[in-house]
């Protein structure tokens, strides 16, 4: 039993980390109808971006946390601003090959820049343990799963309960209508991929402290991208909650079915989800009219 619970608390981190980017993933698709799939390899930028602040520059994790929160949303801008704005419009093939260029450039520029040895990230939050009966947390695991629910919150009144989050929900909606109701569309746009980078950039942080930096983090976006069709790619919170139901799921698997089914678990679930709920458990099922 002892096992059993420690395992499932240990799932339930990695589905926060999971469901982090799967909101990213969200966010982007909802507002602009975009699947990034450079979301990882974007998380992984700013994941090394945060560990180059605070252990070369020393900054306090205090202040580095933020810092790179700002510098993740300038990058969310800058792609939205450089590649994808050009591209609305064109085939969402050709949308989707741009951003696997992008996540080929970005791992380019990670190894270039930094090398290829992974290396931990020392910071205020290691060094405690939190036992509640058998379980046994790290420090690092419950800011991970802090954070999860901090951005989970947030996320959910910032879309229910602020002007920019209502005209984000009606520019999803219909975009049309939202411009003849004068909202800046392109802005919105912008918002949004400025958003689900930082919401990336904090999954990466918790990464990097719970385990280590390194090159391969960028494959945690593809290990995400399941949780996010789980929930629904249109449903934010849907999608937290399936990188919770993946993480646990893989954790479980792999304890008790045997190794290398933690990786492909997230995938079998959602094949068999998607036979029944093609939008997600969560997710807006389209009707159209003809």
């Amino acid at each position: 039993m002892d096992y059993l619970l420690n395992i499932t608390a240990s799932g339930l981190v990695l589905g926060a980390m999971y469901g982090l980017i799967a909101m990213a993933f969200s966010v982007i698709y909802k507002t602009t109808g975009v699947v990034n799939f450079a979301q990882g390899e974007m998380m992984m930028l700013t994941a090394y971006i945060a560990w180059s602040l605070g252990m070369t520059l020393a900054l306090p994790f205090w202040l580095m946390l933020p810092l790179v929160c700002v510098i993740a949303a300038l990058i969310g801008g800058l792609v939205e601003y450089a590649i994808i704005r050009p591209m609305m419009g064109e085939p969402p093939f050709a949308i989707i090959m741009a951003t696997m260029g992008l996540a080929i450039v970005i791992r380019s520029l990670t190894i270039l820049l930094w090398g290829v040895n992974a290396e931990g990230f020392d910071a205020s939050v290691k060094g405690g343990l939190l036992e509640i009966g058998p379980v046994v947390l790290f420090s690092e695991q419950v800011f991970a799963l802090a954070v999860f629910l901090l951005v989970s919150v947030g996320i959910w009144a910032f879309m229910r309960f602020t002007r920019v989050g209502t005209a984000m929900r009606a520019t999803a909606l219909d975009e049309s209508a939202a411009l003849l109701m004068g909202i800046n569309v392109r802005r919105i746009h912008s918002l949004a991929w400025a958003i689900s980078s930082i919401i990336a950039a904090l999954a990466g942080v918790c990464f990097a402290l719970a385990f280590s930096r390194s090159p391969s983090m960028w494959f945690l976006g593809l290990q995400s991208f399941p949780a996010s069709i789980l929930g629904g790619l249109d449903a934010p919170l849907g999608s937290a909650l399936g990188g919770l139901l993946v993480g646990v799921s893989a954790n479980l698997s792999e304890g008790y079915i045997g190794q290398g089914l933690k990786e492909i678990s997230g995938f079998v679930i959602i094949i068999l989800v998607l036979m029944i709920r093609p939008y997600g458990l969560f997710g807006r099922r389209d009707l159209e009219r003809v």
